[in-house]
C-alpha cells in the first residue's frame, strides 16, 4: 500500500486542472458579461461558506480568478484544511467585475466539491477515531480531477489508495474470473503475479470470504481486501490472518457502520463514496459594487 502524504498541488497541476475548465465553460467567451457589463466597472466580491466544513481547493479557485483577470486582488482568509463555519468569508476579491463573473462559475465548482470531498471524509476520521485504522479513497473519482480530488481527501484526514493503476497491483473479482477460466487457482494466481512483478510492487488479493483470505495470506499476498465481508466473517478473517498480512474492509461501508467495521481489527477502510457520490458544500460569491 502506497500512501500519497498530505502535500500540496504543485501549480502546474492545478494549471492544467483549470485550463482545461475553463476551456470547457468558454469563460474568455462570457457573452452575457461580455453584453451587460462595462469592462472598466469595479467591485469587490467575496467567497462565503455557507455551512460547516473543510476548506478544499482555496489554491485552485484562486488560479482560477487570476487566469482570467491577472490584475484582480485576491486575499485568501482560510487555507486549505481548515474547519469552517457558516459565514465565514474565505477569501475576497477586488477589482474588474468582468473577470469576476466569468471565473465565478467554474472557481464555486472546484471550491464546492473539493471542500464536499474533505468534509465528508473528515466525517469518517471522526468516526473511527481513536481506533488504529486508516480511511482511504477509491480510483471512484471524477475523470480528469482525479488529483484534486484525492488531495481533498488528505485534507479530511484520510489516505490515497492507488492513484494510478501503475502503483501496486490489486487482483479483483474480474482479474480472478478471467484466471480461473484458464484454470489457475488463487495460490497460482498470486505466485503468477509475483513472479510477473517487480519486488517492489505490493501484491494486494481481493477475497469474499475468511477462507479466500488465508489461502491469499498462505500464498504470500502483501494486503487482502476484504470485499463485501459481514462483520463476522471480517473478523473471523482477521483472526486467520494474524497479521501476517495488512487487511482492508471495502464494499457497502457507510457512516453508520464504518466504526463497526473498524472495530473488527482492519488495518484500512476503503470508501468509494468519498469521491463518487460526495454531496458539495454550499459556497457562495458575493458581489458589491465600487461607487
Amino acid at each position: 500500500m502506497k500512501f500519497t502524504d498530505n502535500q500540496p498541488l504543485g501549480e502546474s497541476q492545478i494549471e492544467e486542472i483549470v485550463e482545461c475548465a475553463l476551456t470547457e465553460d468558454s469563460a474568455s467567451h462570457d457573452v452575457t458579461t461580455d453584453a451587460l457589463i462595462p469592462a472598466d466597472q469595479e467591485g469587490i466580491a467575496q467567497l462565503i461558506s455557507e455551512e460547516e466544513g473543510i476548506l478544499a481547493g482555496i489554491n485552485v479557485a484562486y488560479e482560477v480568478f487570476h487566469k482570467l483577470d491577472p490584475s484582480l486582488i485576491i486575499a485568501k482568509k482560510i487555507e486549505d484544511g481548515s474547519r469552517m463555519q457558516s459565514g465565514d468569508i474565505i477569501a475576497t476579491m477586488k477589482g474588474k467585475i468582468g473577470g469576476i463573473l466569468r471565473a465565478e462559475r467554474v472557481a464555486l465548482n472546484f471550491l464546492q466539491r473539493l471542500s464536499g470531498i474533505a468534509t465528508e471524509t473528515n466525517r469518517y476520521v471522526e468516526a473511527v477515531y481513536g481506533l488504529p485504522v486508516h480511511i482511504l479513497d477509491t480510483r471512484k473519482t471524477t475523470p480528469g480531477l482525479r488529483i484534486l480530488e484525492k488531495y481533498a481527501v488528505r485534507l479530511g484526514g484520510g489516505k490515497n489508495h492507488r492513484m494510478d493503476l501503475r502503483e501496486s497491483i490489486l487482483v479483483k473479482d474480474n482479474h480472478l474470473a478471467a484466471l480461473y477460466h484458464r484454470g489457475l487457482n488463487l495460490h497460482e494466481i498470486i505466485i503468477k503475479a509475483r513472479q510477473n512483478s517487480s519486488p517492489q510492487i505490493k501484491i494486494e488479493v481481493e477475497v469474499t470470504n475468511p477462507v479466500e483470505a488465508i489461502q491469499a495470506v498462505e500464498a504470500g499476498a502483501d494486503i487482502i481486501m476484504l470485499d463485501n465481508m459481514n462483520l463476522e466473517d471480517m473478523r473471523h478473517a482477521v483472526t486467520l490472518v494474524d497479521g501476517r498480512a495488512l487487511i482492508e474492509a471495502s464494499g457497502g461501508i457507510t457512516l453508520e457502520k464504518v466504526r463497526s467495521v473498524a472495530e473488527t481489527g482492519v488495518n484500512f477502510i476503503s470508501i468509494g463514496a468519498l469521491t463518487h457520490s460526495v454531496k458539495s458544500l454550499d459556497i457562495s460569491l458575493d458581489l458589491k459594487l465600487l461607487s
